[in-house]
């Protein structure tokens, strides 16, 4: 996929990710190892970011599974279309048709339901696509047992179909905002990277990047402002998704400066809990 460290630092550039050494190359040697990438950091730092910069470098799907608590098997690997099975059950009863060629239909290919994990299992592109599994913190304990038959030899046994392996296996990319601790099972399936906030410098270029028309100076001020927002006591300190929101606001609102009456009104922009709100409030007082 890439030849260098520098090819993926410079083809995320290209798709206005703004990675650091660090993170091409736990992506540069993901591709050569066939191994999954645990990405780890507060939320909206741009873990998912990679993953879409990712699939649209190499031109290929991008395939997500937003985890939540309760999800299981059927929901992210396959399950069967019961309502069309019945349907083609009924017909075959008022055709009299033989129960034993029925059965062989209806657990066929056609009455499958792919979820994310066996379409990118069973993905036949030209090129593998990239399977994002989205904030694997929130998933119960048991659907981390779950993945790590499916990361480590990427196949999976369909009792009815027998087993589907990938041809060729995805890049695939796992995100955690560390609501919890992932066993540490999963985590020796992949190359780990904690992706912090980044510096000064990289979030200037990033919100430049990402909101143009917002002007230079009014950019810098924008990041300054969070990087000191991110040292202060909040629950929830605002990441670069909420820079790159607050840049698009201030344009929107065609502001020239950052003053006590602008941050005020917009603070809902940068904060999403009342007490954080009313924090950063009283210091602007």
């Amino acid at each position: 996929m890439f030849d260098s460290i520098d090819d993926v630092l410079a083809a995320l550039q290209g798709r206005d990710y703004f990675a650091d050494r660090t993170i091409a190359t736990t992506i540069f040697l993901a591709a050569k190892l066939g191994k999954p990438v645990f990405l780890e950091g507060e939320a909206g730092v741009g873990k998912t970011e990679i993953a879409k910069a990712l699939a649209a470098i190499l031109g290929t799907r991008l395939i997500r599974l937003q985890c939540y608590e309760g999800l299981d098997a059927s929901h992210a690997l396959y399950e069967w279309n019961y309502a069309k099975q019945l349907l083609r059950i009924k017909l075959a009863e008022a055709g009299h048709e033989g129960s034993a060629a029925v059965e062989r239909e209806i657990f066929s290919e056609e009455y499958l339901i792919r979820r994310p994990l066996l379409e990118a299992l069973s993905s036949d592109g030209e090129h593998p696509p990239v399977l994002l599994i989205d904030e694997v913190d929130r998933a119960d304990e048991e659907f981390e047992a779950f993945l790590l038959e499916i990361l480590s030899d990427f196949q999976v046994t369909i009792p009815e179909l027998g087993t589907i392996k990938a041809e060729r296996p995805p890049l695939v990319i796992l995100t955690s905002n560390r609501t919890r601790e992932i066993h540490d099972a999963l985590k020796r399936r992949c190359l780990y990277l904690w992706v912090g906030y980044p510096t000064f410098e990289r979030e200037l270029e990033i919100v430049r990047a990402k909101v143009p028309s917002l002007d230079a100076e009014l950019a810098a001020q924008v990041c300054r402002f969070m990087e000191g927002a991110r040292t202060g006591d909040y629950y929830k300190r605002p990441g670069v998704a909420e820079a790159i929101d607050w840049g698009m606001a201030l344009v929107a609102l065609h502001a020239d400066k950052l003053d006590k009456d602008t941050v005020e009104a917009t603070l809902g922009v940068i904060f999403k809990h009342a007490d954080d709100v009313e924090a950063a409030r009283a210091k602007l007082q």
